[in-house]
């Protein structure tokens, strides 16, 4: 069975490199367009990482994140925040929130793949 990934940023661009990459590697994508569509979309269904970007409408990546992991399925789901936000005080804040890695945009794919990798267990 594919490992399952959530893919959240606003920018379909980035949903795509980053679904593609992760499709050619193995990995089964789910995406949404803000952590709001984000909460629905999980609704304790079982994925294995979350990429989530900082900066989003309607709902941050930041406060998603928290949401997140206050549900009880999701509390030791690995998240990466995949962000133009380079600032340690916003890197800070991710990983208080429980964020395992940070990827500024722009990014290479094989990085993100390669980092998801380290954090989804076979």
């Amino acid at each position: 069975m594919a490992k399952r990934i959530l893919v959240v940023d606003d920018s379909s661009s980035v949903r795509t490199v980053a679904r593609m990459a992760l499709r050619e590697h193995g990995y089964d994508v789910i995406e949404a367009s803000n952590g709001k569509e984000a909460l629905e979309k999980l609704n304790g269904e079982r994925v294995h990482l979350v990429i989530s970007d900082v900066n989003m409408p309607t709902m941050d990546g930041i406060t998603f994140l928290k949401e997140v992991k206050r549900h009880p399925n999701y509390k030791f789901t690995p998240v990466i925040m995949l962000t133009t936000e380079a600032g340690e005080d916003k890197k800070q804040e991710g990983r208080a929130a429980g964020a395992k890695a940070w990827i500024t945009k722009p990014f290479q794919p094989q990085l993100l793949v390669d980092a998801v990798a380290k954090l989804v267990l076979a």
